[in-house]
């Protein structure tokens, strides 16, 4: 998902999908403590989606 389309959706709507992006890291991270995943690049990418998601939370709850 791209920045673009992140500033575009509201509060509400970012912070749903910060939680479904969570959990979905969570159970990626187990998996992949279990037995290696086919491509543990997928961690990196989901952690920094989650990082984008809540700068972004941030940066609209100081605009209002």
């Amino acid at each position: 998902m791209k920045n673009s389309d992140l500033r575009s959706l509201s509060i509400d709507e970012l912070v749903n999908k910060l939680a479904i992006e969570k959990e979905a890291y969570s159970k990626l991270t187990f998996a992949h403590a279990i037995t290696p995943i086919e491509n543990p690049m997928k961690i990196r990418a989901a952690r920094k989606l989650i990082a984008r998601l809540e700068t972004e939370v941030r940066a609209k709850q100081l605009v209002k």
